[in-house]
């Protein structure tokens, strides 16, 4: 793998954002070329997390874009390695205990004080508005942050 600047990444997942991928997609291409994925194919598969996984507003979308990266760097592929599969379930719980920790929460609806309202497929418009309102940008810098950290973590191994 080739070495990267985490803080880079960061910025990448946070722009992502701000040009209007959502909070998964916006993680995953962060980090995508590291694993030779295309673009488009990236973009495509991170695409039914957003919004807490299609605007259910369950575990946060950035949250769960980082598992994604997590599933590249830490693969769990064949069923009958054991091993393999709890290390990518402690890396995961790794990362959702780091973000929680940051942020309280790494649930979506929580995360953004809307309780249990229940929230209809229709994306909120990309306004100037949606983003004074919105720490989604945030989130998504935090867990680009956190991924990054325990890819490198891993390499350094």
């Amino acid at each position: 793998m080739k070495d990267f600047d985490i803080e880079e990444r960061v910025e990448r997942a946070r722009s992502l954002f701000l040009n209007g991928y959502n909070c998964a997609q916006s993680v995953f291409l962060a980090y995508n070329d590291l694993y030779g994925i295309d673009h488009k194919l990236a973009a495509t598969l991170s695409a039914p997390l957003g919004g807490g996984m299609g605007r259910l507003r369950e575990v946060c979308g950035a949250v769960t874009g980082s598992f994604l990266i997590a599933g590249l760097q830490f693969p769990a592929n064949d069923p009958a390695d054991r091993t393999a599969k709890i290390r990518n379930y402690t890396v995961v719980q790794e990362l959702a205990a780091r973000f929680r920790e940051i942020n309280g929460s790494i649930v979506c609806r929580e995360l953004l004080g809307i309780g249990c309202k229940k929230d209809n497929p229709v994306p909120s418009e990309r306004t100037e508005q949606y983003y004074k309102k919105r720490p989604c940008a945030e989130y998504v810098a935090i867990a680009a942050r956190i991924i990054g950290e325990k890819i490198k973590e891993d390499v350094k191994d």
